[in-house]
């Protein structure tokens, strides 16, 4: 999401990415961080979110080409983005499978600084 850095984690840790202009409302591009592939996607609302690119239904590196919309639950809206594979939805801020209870996969810090997207270190969840 669009915000600050986690407490305790200087901007220093965040890898530059790519402009916020270059990623398309409801769109994603892929980066390298840290030597992990990750989707940084922007939702209608401006929200921009980071998890890992990799779609572990089809075990390819995908998810940034994925459908970027929201669902609406008991707990209210929430962003997600769905495999271009085998379209199952991926909560774009805890990473959990909204199809599987069972799968969870990695999210990171993200900060818009000066029109810079900053991917930072994995969130704990």
């Amino acid at each position: 999401m669009t915000a600050s850095p986690s407490a305790g984690v200087g901007v220093s840790t965040y890898t530059r990415v790519c402009r916020l202009d270059d990623i398309d409302v409801e769109g994603g591009v892929a980066g390298l961080v840290a030597g992990d592939a990750v989707a940084i996607l922007r939702t209608h609302d401006g929200n921009v979110y980071a998890i890992s690119n990799y779609d572990p239904f089809s075990n390819a590196s995908v998810l940034a080409r994925g459908i970027v919309g929201s669902r609406s639950t008991a707990e209210g809206d929430v962003p997600f983005v769905a495999s271009p594979m085998h379209k199952q939805a991926f909560d774009l801020r805890t990473g959990q499978c909204l199809d599987d209870a069972d799968v969870r996969i990695p999210t990171y810090d993200v900060r818009v600084l000066d029109g810079e997207v900053l991917v930072g270190p994995p969130q704990e969840h």
